[in-house]
């Protein structure tokens, strides 16, 4: 089999530079926490705690008073660095400039629309990091919404703000967008602003094309990664014979009967040196020798 890597998926600028930094505080010796899992891949995590990395929650700041800290590329609310400067943690932000901008967007967005009597909605994954992060910008609630199903939250007779978590769907968030202005009624009162990182969703284009190529795609992806499904279900459309895994561990050989190409790709949150770990694994296989199956 022909088994090629796509030179544009893995690490995004944002995770890149987090890890970079994780990896410097570690070389200076000592220990290092990261808020949450630093990328959204189980594999990834577990080489950097073998390096020295450890893993904690809010609850467990208290402890932590004198330790580095480390804030990943999914950023976190203003109280996350209150708390620690109040505890004498010292803090390494690593958040995303694309992020970190966007957080400015959303506390000026509620501003503007507080003037006017307006909600601020933001498209994104409830409970996800970044999400917690940007709503978390200011005192009043922002409408959080996934899909089409959760416009009911939204109050039609007042004015709109609407944004994006930054690894979100560009279809979907203009399909949500035209929905809304649709509802409202006067489309002067949606102002809708795109948000996405465009490093990541310049990808979809290019991973459809990528999978169309192939007899059979791998896309390797950490579970807890939102951008990871988004990519994957581009992936599945342009070629049904798509499959997701974690680690070479869950190849199938299965997959891979008569296949003469096989295409390996991953999401933001996906290490080039995994890719390169699934690849070879798929390289021996051999679908057409019994004896492996």
């Amino acid at each position: 089999m022909r088994v090629e890597i796509d030179d544009k998926s893995g690490f995004c600028f944002g995770v890149v530079r987090a890890i970079g930094e994780a990896e410097r505080l570690l070389a200076a010796g000592g220990e290092v926490y990261s808020l949450g899992d630093i990328v959204h891949n189980r594999v990834e995590v577990q080489r950097l705690e073998r390096l020295g990395l450890h893993t904690v929650s809010h609850d467990d700041l208290p402890r932590l008073r004198g330790c580095r800290l480390l804030v990943r590329a999914h950023g976190e609310p203003p109280s996350t660095f209150a708390r620690a400067r109040e505890l004498g943690i010292d803090v390494a932000d690593a958040t995303c400039p694309v992020v970190a901008k966007l957080q400015q967007r959303v506390a000026a967005a509620h501003e503007r629309m507080r003037r006017v009597g307006g909600q601020v909605v933001l498209l994104g994954k409830r409970g996800h990091a970044e999400v917690v992060g940007l709503t978390g910008q200011v005192a009043e609630p922002t409408i959080v919404i996934e899909g089409e199903g959760d416009l009911e939250a939204i109050d039609f007779t007042r004015p709109i703000f609407f944004l994006s978590q930054t690894t979100q769907s560009v279809a979907l968030f203009e399909r949500l967008r035209d929905e809304m202005s649709r509802r409202l009624p006067s489309p002067d009162m949606l102002t809708a602003r795109d948000t996405i990182c465009r490093q990541v969703s310049s990808r979809e284009s290019a991973l459809q094309q990528f999978a169309s190529r192939y007899d059979v795609v791998i896309f390797v992806c950490g579970r807890k990664s939102s951008n990871g499904r988004v990519l994957f279900d581009v992936c599945r459309r342009a070629n049904p014979r798509s499959w997701m895994v974690e680690e070479a561990s869950e190849l199938q050989p299965g997959w891979f009967e008569v296949a003469e190409s096989v295409g390996i790709c991953g999401a933001t949150s996906t290490p080039g040196w995994l890719m390169r770990e699934v690849a070879d694994a798929v390289t021996a296989l051999d679908p057409t020798d019994n004896s492996k199956h």
